[in-house]
């Protein structure tokens, strides 16, 4: 859960789920939203992976972004149950 934490801390990576929310992605469809390099954008995917917040799968030459909602939700949920807590 400290991963995906870390991971959502970044504004550029917020962007990125934004994205990915709309439709599953390439690196270079991300990288066409953003003023900066592919290998940023490539390091951004590699720490949302990382946190296990996207999964990503091979489609013939492309590798292709997708969110983990599972993981999301479960993030989400223990936010709302800390917020609850404090009640």
């Amino acid at each position: 859960m400290n991963d995906a934490f870390k991971a959502l801390a970044d504004p550029t990576r917020r962007q990125i789920l934004v994205l990915l929310k709309e439709r599953d992605m390439s690196a270079g469809e991300i990288a066409d939203h953003f003023a900066m390099t592919k290998p940023s954008i490539s390091h951004h995917l590699n720490s949302l992976k990382h946190a296990h917040l996207i999964v990503d799968q091979r489609q013939g030459q492309n590798i292709i972004y997708s969110l983990n909602t599972t993981v999301i939700q479960e993030a989400l949920g223990w936010f709302l149950n800390m917020i609850q807590k404090d009640k």
